[in-house]
């Protein structure tokens, strides 16, 4: 099977999956003409902020940035800390063809065969990413925060930004622990934007701050990675590695958090509606307390997240190489995040649930406009609720597109399964017969799955599953594998 292959496989997944893999004429010439005509004219205050050393921490081939920052000591050992946030909504209108494609994706695909993005390139990886050196629209959360990670006042303003280094992921996470082992790029971008090794320094405290405030709020403390496809120079796959996480992206997700919780208080205060990223206590709480009783502790009868993040702190210290699987085996345990809708009573907390795994009550996707259509509604309400207009969409209206988002973003999964097994069926069909060890991750109806380490992908055990749950370690032999299908077939061995 060649690249192409996959690329088909892909293609054929996204079609039976009620996802648009190709964007409408209409659509690309919106965006072609949008090179010419600019950014919709915009009501209201705009703030230039273009002087401040703005930076982006992103993986290394990331061509859609959605958000930079910036952020400042405060006398009382507090600090303030600024998001800027891509402005997409001033390049894609509602009810127009770019905007009718992103509200049936809801989001962009990324598979082992390449990326299906939810926007025109044009938009998503030039006018509306936020590229180095380059003066863009922005929608600001301007945070306050105490020397103990607690968020004490947020304010929301469009502004002109101008990010002055793109930088990535590993790089920073290797300077962070060891300063002289940066990269050349981080080194040359050090050189050139002098604020930016005491912005880095910064940003990486207030991370830690605002996840100890969330951690003491029982916060959950997993750490997962997921497995990323690997091509050699001829376009030929090669390995399903781990990308794993690290320091700047634990310290970009927690910016990330506090940013997108800030959002959901100021629509609330301004008696909005809202869409809202929920995660529910988990339903299987009792295989959680098994799993838990497996490592010798006990948790309560009742979901407890202060309980579940000390038995995970302990385990963590106790037995770091385990540490990942067992992660998994909550995450798949503490099941899926979806959307809701918000009534716009004015209520910091609104009706809605909170996120058991974040421990925050008011949190709504907003970070990540060009990739996550949620993200792009919460922008026009925020823009709305700033000019002082009213609200473009109603409760209701929100209460569809949250079910919507939710279904399609499931489905986006599930095609990223499929081609992440098909990638790996590349690189097994010549193993069948080996044996790997592998953890279950999943016990439905439908069938018992389990996950392997190298190359890190999941299949269904079609034999010995009795008496198996999440969670569970085994050895499993490789017995059958279809590129086509999707399928990586195992035994207990």
């Amino acid at each position: 099977m060649t690249p192409t292959d996959l690329q088909r496989i892909a293609t054929e997944a996204m079609q039976a999956r009620g996802l648009l893999e190709h964007f409408a004429p209409q659509a690309l010439a919106e965006a072609e003409s949008l090179r010419r005509s600019g950014p919709r004219p915009q009501p209201g205050e705009l703030r230039d902020l273009c002087g401040l050393p703005w930076f982006s921490i992103d993986n290394d081939d990331t061509r859609d940035l959605d958000q930079l920052s910036w952020a400042e000591p405060l006398p009382d050992g507090g600090a303030r800390l600024l998001v800027a946030v891509a402005d997409v909504d001033a390049f894609v209108a509602p009810g127009e063809a770019i905007d009718n494609h992103a509200a049936a994706n809801t989001t962009s695909v990324y598979t082992a065969a390449g990326v299906f993005p939810m926007l025109p390139l044009a938009l998503s990886t030039d006018l509306s990413s936020l590229h180095e050196g380059q003066e863009r629209l922005a929608l600001v959360v301007d945070m306050s925060l105490a020397a103990d990670g607690t968020v004490v006042g947020s304010t929301l303003y469009r502004a002109t930004v101008l990010n002055r280094a793109k930088l990535t992921y590993d790089a920073v996470a290797a300077w962070l622990a060891e300063p002289a082992s940066a990269p050349p790029a981080l080194t040359d971008a050090l050189q050139g934007v002098p604020e930016l090794a005491a912005q880095l320094r910064l940003h990486d405290s207030i991370a830690q701050q605002l996840r100890q405030w969330r951690v003491r709020r029982g916060a959950l403390s997993v750490r997962t990675s997921q497995a990323r496809a690997v091509f050699d120079d001829d376009g030929r796959l090669v390995d399903l590695r781990p990308d794993e996480k690290n320091r700047a992206k634990d310290l970009i997700a927690d910016l990330m958090i506090a940013a997108n919780s800030a959002t959901a208080r100021f629509l609330a205060q301004q008696g909005f509606p809202s869409l809202r990223r929920m995660l529910s206590a988990p339903r299987r709480w009792d295989r959680i307390v098994a799993l838990a009783a497996s490592h010798g502790s006990t948790l309560p009868a009742l979901p407890d997240a202060l309980a579940l993040d000390r038995f995970l702190a302990a385990q963590r210290a106790a037995d770091p190489a385990g540490f990942a699987d067992l992660s998994l085996a909550v995450v798949k345990l503490l099941g899926s995040g979806e959307y809701a809708a918000e009534q716009g009573n004015g209520a910091t907390n609104g009706t809605t649930r909170g996120h058991f795994g974040l421990a925050v009550n008011d949190y709504a996707h907003s970070t990540a406009p060009n990739r996550r259509f949620p993200d792009l509604i919460t922008q026009r309400l925020l823009k709305a609720a700033l000019a002082g207009e009213t609200p473009p969409y109603d409760a209701e209206q929100l209460a569809l597109i949250a079910r919507h988002c939710t279904l399609q973003e499931d489905n986006a999964n599930r095609v990223e399964r499929q081609v992440l097994k098909a990638a790996a069926a590349l690189l097994l069909h010549e193993r069948i017969g080996e044996v790997f060890d592998a953890i279950v991750t999943g016990a439905p109806s439908k069938g018992t799955f389990v996950r392997i380490a190298r190359p890190m992908v999941e299949g269904r055990l079609v034999r010995g599953f009795e008496g198996l749950d999440v969670g569970d370690a085994l050895r499993v032999r490789l017995v059958a594998v279809s590129a086509e299908q999707g399928h990586l077939d195992f035994e207990r061995a």
